[in-house]
């Protein structure tokens, strides 16, 4: 495999690091009215360090696409889990914060198990794998219905216990999407264009992409980076790694040794990531400016809207 598809994911994963810090500090000041509403994606593009966070975003994503592009979704998603590590190396900056003995074991623990994982696991992807329909649809619709039952529980619980889950929603989604760009790059390479276009991989990435978006910049509107970020970071190459086994047909070792060592890199990546995401540095943000003194009626006593 082309050393580029760790360049383009590691890149990928800085990018979407830094532009994730930028949205929640501009998403933190939106209306509380506007969580899960596309209205808050229109109020938030009237915010240019949203916007210049949106546009590190893009980027990240597609240099993630030209890695999944050569490469295998299981070998892809744990690099982009790395953009927690760009994350703090931006938050720190802002804060001031030292990285300290937390910090420092969260960088050993991600960077380390996903190594782990990867020098274990060796995923390896087959293009020419038949798996059936009733398959595809079965991992795709239960993978969808992991990510709804997350927002469904979200949403009846307090303000201030949104986030995590409706970030892990987000994450979800996105590890779906990217399952099927590995999936649509190879329609692209089969037919062309005109086979991309008549696919339906090309209209269900774009909306999951957009409904992850409204999820987790709802996630950042709601509380502190720290309480979003862990929980996306760590949703996304697992849900990516189910998609990609469970219908692209993507194998990883399974003998004893190799099956412990990726158990035991992922629980570090994870750790890692909840570590790092926790940390002092990362920005609390302002979640949800106050509401006008003849709209807080509008407000339940934990700021929800009624």
């Amino acid at each position: 495999m082309s050393i580029m598809v760790y360049v383009y994911g590691l890149v990928g994963a800085c990018f979407l690091g830094l532009g994730f810090v930028l949205q929640q500090e501009a998403a933190a000041r939106a209306p509380l009215a506007d969580i899960l509403s596309f209205r808050l994606l229109l109020d938030l593009m009237k915010v240019p360090r949203w916007l210049l966070g949106i546009g590190f975003m893009v980027i990240g994503q597609l240099l993630s696409a030209a890695a999944l592009a050569q490469g295998d979704v299981s070998r892809v998603a744990p690099l982009l889990a790395t953009n927690l590590l760009f994350a703090m190396a931006l938050a720190r900056r802002i804060s001031g914060q030292r990285l300290g003995g937390s910090g420092w074991a969260g960088v050993v623990l991600l960077s380390g198990g996903v190594a782990a994982f990867v020098a274990a696991g060796s995923p390896q992807g087959n293009d020419d794998a038949q798996i059936g329909a009733f398959r595809r649809w079965l991992v795709l619709g239960s993978v969808v219905a992991v990510a709804l039952v997350m927002v469904v529980i979200a949403r009846n619980l307090r303000l201030a216990e949104e986030p995590p889950l409706l970030a892990g929603a987000a994450g979800v989604l996105y590890g779906v999407q990217d399952a099927l760009t590995r999936e649509a790059s190879t329609v692209f390479s089969d037919s062309g264009l005109v086979g991309l276009v008549t696919s339906w991989q090309p209209y269900v990435i774009v909306t999951s992409a957009v409904i992850g978006l409204v999820l987790v910049q709802s996630a950042f509107e709601a509380g502190a980076l720290r309480q979003s970020l862990p929980a996306l970071t760590a949703a996304e190459p697992l849900s990516g790694i189910a998609c990609s086994i469970g219908f692209l047909g993507d194998t990883v070792r399974l003998t004893p040794l190799a099956v412990t060592w990726e158990i035991l890199g992922l629980g570090a990546a994870i750790g890692g990531v909840f570590l790092l995401g926790r940390h002092p540095a990362m920005p609390t943000g302002a979640p949800g400016l106050s509401p006008p003194s003849d709209e807080k009626q509008a407000y339940d006593d934990s700021g929800r809207p009624r």
